[in-house]
């Protein structure tokens, strides 16, 4: 195994779960959230060389994620998808958890979001520090708290007015 081989495997291993997470945030859909997650880490592999310590790799990947995200939204024709998920997910009759339940409701919710605040919620659900989600999204620390706070208001309303279906 190479060194870059090595390296790219430690950081696939570091940042996978959270990248998996904010596409699936994204698309609230497994298979798209796993071709992204593929697509994401094959810019990685190609770009590893370029990448210059001046971020957190993470930040980078990040970065990278979510540009690809944003592509994939705006090509894929989203009205389409939307009315066919609710169909979709009554039809699996599989016994899911209701935490199972909670986690998929709160990601349908997400993806009402507007773009912007769905890549941030996803970075604090996955714990991402303040300073760094402020760096990624482009907006300073001290807004970055004021919006948290609006867009998990918002997630909640989205939240309880799903829950009263």
């Amino acid at each position: 195994m190479s060194n870059k081989e090595q390296v790219f495997k430690e950081i696939f291993q570091a940042n996978s779960k959270k990248i998996y997470h904010l596409c699936f945030g994204y698309t609230g859909d497994d298979d798209a959230a796993n071709d992204l997650l593929q697509e994401t880490f094959l810019k990685v592999w190609q770009n590893l060389e370029k990448f210059r310590n001046q971020a957190m790799i993470s930040t980078w990947i990040y970065r990278i994620a979510v540009n690809t995200c944003l592509t994939y939204l705006k090509s894929e024709k989203r009205q389409a998808k939307d009315e066919l998920t609710p169909n979709i997910i009554e039809n699996k009759v599989e016994e899911v958890s209701e935490k199972q339940e909670q986690i998929k409701t709160l990601y349908q919710c997400i993806s009402k979001l507007e773009e912007n605040e769905r890549i941030i919620i996803t970075m604090v659900m996955d714990e991402v520090p303040y300073p760094e989600i402020a760096e990624i999204s482009g907006i300073s620390e001290g807004n970055l708290r004021v919006k948290i706070h609006r867009i998990k208001h918002k997630l909640t309303e989205l939240y309880n007015e799903h829950e009263r279906l």
